[in-house]
């Protein structure tokens, strides 16, 4: 089973990379934001709750989202394996991810960073505001915040799968294409 962290800060392209992911290797997508606003669609008291502290840039709690990624593994247990986009976000994420999957006798296979710099990503965000109505991609303060909490929080994150020898670094700027094709020549080199 391939099981990949799809990394990288907030405009990355994770979502796009992930979507041609999908489709050329059957994987399952388990994007954290995507779950997070169909709880908000929904109006749940989680996605209330969600939508208060999304729309302030604050990281939602590990024990709700790691809850929700076993219940969306418990549902597809014939995957092919899994794109994990927008977690783990902490090393104590990280660390609960392993063992979520351990208990599954499962484990991550890479994660693969989507480098690109800040005012890409600033740029990159406001233009997604613009087209999606996302009111996290429509304030320039918040979208600086999200970035500073990606910086400060998640990317030792990068540290933690450095150390089990499963991080593959990849330029995220340039065509859709060229970086699906330097993703993939990690995938295909497992």
């Amino acid at each position: 089973m391939l099981n990949l962290v799809l990394f990288g800060p907030p405009g990355a392209g994770k979502g796009t990379q992930s979507q041609k992911l999908i489709e050329k290797y059957q994987l399952v997508h388990l994007s954290t934001g995507d779950i997070l606003r169909g709880e908000i669609t929904q109006g749940t008291e989680l996605g209330l709750e969600a939508k208060k502290l999304m729309d302030n840039g604050i990281l939602v709690p590990d024990e709700v989202v790691i809850g929700m990624i076993s219940n969306k593994l418990d549902a597809n247990k014939e995957a092919n394996g899994f794109i994990f986009d927008g977690f783990p976000r902490t090393v104590a994420q990280a660390e609960a991810l392993d063992g979520l999957l351990a208990s599954k006798k499962e484990a991550i296979s890479v994660m693969i960073a989507l480098e690109v710099n800040d005012d890409e990503l600033e740029h990159r965000l406001l233009l997604r505001g613009k087209e999606s109505g996302r009111p996290d991609d429509a304030n320039p303060e918040v979208i600086r915040k999200r970035i500073h909490e990606y910086n400060s929080k998640t990317a030792p994150v990068a540290q933690f799968y450095k150390s089990q020898h499963k991080f593959k670094s990849i330029n995220g700027i340039g065509s859709v294409d060229d970086i699906f094709h330097a993703v993939c020549g990690v995938i295909d080199a497992l």
